[in-house]
């Protein structure tokens, strides 16, 4: 597993593009690590592209949303190799992913979401409605008061029963 996890790193470090935010690269590489991760991959996959990226900053994190397209190579999963070919006529996935990192030098992940399938699975109004509304959970993360440590008079009731 550790060297499944380290190969995908090294597959997903040669493919990314240079014009990546250190934030998009660490989705780009989560995703990759919990596509690889599932039960059903059998192969190993590379980015393809990467798009529809949305990388907002506001006082309680950023978020970052992108598309990655993955594409299968010849090497499997269990057995990884150094370099593994893009098979062309195989499976193209589409993984769509929506993250929250809180502030600060080396920000953590608050919320996350993924949904990876085939391209048009993806693009079906129900899916599509689904994750639009994930996303913007995972986007809030954090703006309201009570999850920025900040609280204030009335946020919360305590009673205490009397004693038996």
């Amino acid at each position: 597993v550790a060297l499944t996890v380290a190969l995908t790193v090294a597959l997903t470090v040669a493919a990314v593009a240079p014009g990546q935010s250190p934030l998009q690269r660490r989705v780009v590489r989560d995703v990759l690590e919990y596509f690889h991760g599932r039960s059903n991959v059998h192969f190993l996959f590379k980015e393809r592209e990467v798009d529809g990226v949305i990388e907002r900053e506001d006082p309680s994190g950023t978020f970052v949303q992108l598309r990655l397209g993955l594409a299968q190579t010849a090497c499997r999963k269990r057995a990884p190799q150094r370099h593994c070919r893009v098979l062309d006529s195989r499976r193209r996935p589409t993984c769509l992913a929506c993250y929250k990192f809180g502030p600060g030098d080396v920000p953590k992940v608050l919320d996350k979401y993924h949904n990876c399938g085939p391209s048009h699975h993806l693009a079906a109004k129900e899916i599509r409605q689904r994750d639009e509304a994930e996303c913007r959970a995972v986007a809030e993360v954090g703006d309201t008061a009570g999850d920025t440590g900040l609280y204030l008079p009335g946020m919360f009731a305590f009673s205490r029963g009397l004693p038996a």
